[in-house]
Order: C-alpha cells, then sequence, then structure tokens
C-alpha cells in the first residue's frame, strides 16, 4: 500500500473532510499503516506531502481540498459535508512539537543545496555570517546560500562562446534566505530580510521547511512575493524531491555591482563564490569541489 492509497482508504471509511494529520492518526488505529511499504522517520509528513502533490498537480484526482486551515482532505464523489470540523486531535499538536524539536536551520542547508542543484540547475556556496567583518547588520546585508546557473551545460559550445563575446551568457546568480519555519509572527522581518540579502541577485528566494497553509497568510506571502519579486520554496524534509516553489522570483537583468563589490570585502565566502564563478566562466568548466557538496537522496533520508 501507498501513502496515497492509505489517505484514500481512510477518506473513504470515514466519509468527511480530514486534515493529513488526522488521516494518518486513524489510520494508525486501525493499523493500516502497517501496510505501507515504507514509513521513514517522520510517516505523517510523507503522507502530507504525497496527498498535497496530487491534489496540486492532478486537476482530476479524486481527491479535494479546502481552503481553510488546516487544510482537509476529502474524496470529491462522496456527499461530503464540508461546513462540518472534526475536532483536530493531539496528532497535530505532538506533530507541530515534534518538528520543531526535530532539526535547526542550519540542518536545511543540504536540503537545498540538494534541491538547488537538481531543481534550479544551479551551484551553491554557504555563506558563514561569523566570518564577515561587519558582523553587527551582516545578516541583512549577505544571505544564508548563494547560488550560479552556469549555460555550460545546456548550450552548444559554439552558441556560450558567441554569447560570451557580445556581453549575454544568461549566468544567473541566486540568493536564498533560509528559515526553519513561517508564518505571521516572522513573516515581515523574514522577508524584508530575504528582500535586503538578494538586492545584489538575478533571483532572491526566501525557502522555509515549514510554512503556515493558513489561507490568509499564503495569501500575504503571495501579495509580498508578487511586490517585492522574492520567490518563496517550501522544503520537505522527509521527501527533499516534493520541495516545492511556491511562488517564483522575478529575474532581474541587471546585477547590482555596488553591492557585490560590498559583499566581497565583507565576507570571505562570498568572495569565494564569486571568484570561482569567474574562473568556470573562463575556463569554460565548473569546478564543482568549490562549492557546496551536493548530497544523494539516501543521505539526505538518513
Amino acid at each position: 500500500m501507498t501513502f496515497f492509497d492509505l489517505a484514500i482508504k481512510v477518506l473513504k471509511e470515514e466519509n468527511t473532510a480530514l486534515p493529513f494529520m488526522d488521516i494518518w492518526g486513524i489510520a494508525e488505529k486501525k493499523g493500516y499503516t502497517k501496510e505501507l511499504k515504507t514509513k521513514g522517520k517522520t510517516p505523517w509528513a510523507t503522507l502530507g506531502a504525497r496527498i498535497g502533490d496530487e491534489v496540486r498537480h492532478n486537476p482530476k484526482s479524486i481527491v479535494g481540498v479546502t481552503n481553510d486551515y488546516p487544510l482537509r482532505y476529502y474524496i470529491k464523489s462522496q456527499n461530503v459535508d464540508l461546513t462540518i470540523k472534526i475536532e483536530s486531535s493531539t496528532i497535530e499538536t505532538a506533530v507541530v512539537k515534534e518538528v520543531k524539536a526535530k532539526y535547526l536551520e542550519r540542518d536545511l542547508h543540504k536540503i537545498l543545496n540538494y534541491y538547488a542543484h537538481y531543481y534550479l540547475k544551479c551551484q551553491t556556496k554557504t555563506i558563514n555570517h561569523s566570518v564577515s567583518t561587519k558582523s553587527e547588520f551582516g545578516e541583512w546585508v549577505h544571505p544564508d546560500i548563494v547560488g550560479c546557473y552556469f549555460p555550460l551545460n545546456d548550450w552548444k559550445s559554439e552558441v556560450y562562446e558567441l554569447s560570451s563575446v557580445i556581453g549575454n551568457t544568461t549566468l544567473k546568480l541566486f540568493s536564498f534566505e533560509l528559515k526553519r519555519e513561517l508564518n505571521f509572527s516572522n513573516l515581515r522581518a523574514s522577508f524584508f530580510q530575504a528582500v535586503s540579502n538578494s538586492s545584489w541577485s538575478n533571483e532572491g528566494y526566501l525557502v522555509a521547511a515549514n510554512i503556515s497553509k493558513d489561507t490568509e497568510f499564503r495569501s500575504e506571502l503571495s501579495r509580498l512575493s508578487s511586490a517585492f519579486g522574492i520567490g518563496v520554496i517550501e522544503l520537505n524534509i522527509e521527501d527533499p524531491d516534493s520541495s516545492d516553489i511556491l511562488f517564483r522570483a522575478k529575474t532581474k537583468d541587471i546585477l547590482d555591482w555596488e553591492t557585490i563589490n560590498k559583499l566581497v570585502g565583507m565576507n570571505d565566502d562570498f568572495k569565494e563564490f564569486i571568484s570561482q564563478v569567474k574562473i568556470d566562466i573562463s575556463s569554460k568548466k565548473i569546478h564543482k569541489k568549490e562549492y557546496d557538496a551536493v548530497p544523494n537522496i539516501e543521505s539526505l533520508v538518513k
């Protein structure tokens, strides 16, 4: 039985709309979770990711979702009264506490490195704030991780050489600001920190593993993203391949060279990143060992 099959089974039997954590709780009480092929350390998170992906990416899915919080899933063909809300079990509270205690912000770096490499075709480098010469305002100047997309592997050598001659290689520099979670309590500070830290780059992203699904919160997050051009990535700590770009960043064609120059003078990690990008462009070869290591999926899951 797959996670999605398990969700379908519970929803059909209960004949009501349920949050994914309650689906997991009911399945566990009925012994259905024993039929799963794999579970992992946080199987309820995998269940949420699987059913969420199905609903988001398959318009013909037999499962529907409500707009309230927490999101509740139901079988479209059943006559479900969506105005009735089952009192959420203690599973949700326990799960939230477990997630908050389970990882630190720095633990998300490897997941972002993996996602950026495979889904943004980006070489990344962690920027250590502690080595900045002006650390008192460093966190509002440079991001947690920077990255670069090189067109070397996507373009024919002749095209790349010609683009270099005319000064247009479509090289793209990224800025990533990492947070463990995003909700109304830290939205403003986190978002505008990302705005400040990404002014130099082509694309800037605010990244978190636990982003509130509250309808009003998502609406405000969408508004801010549209207004300031900052993208939002939600990392899936249980299944990194199910991480998702909630809102894409607006691409800026012109880099802020004054800020780049300032960052090079402030932080050695950023200086090394800029130097390496220049070397790779000139040599037409990406020296991957000079960037953050890209973990394999097995090590991330472990």
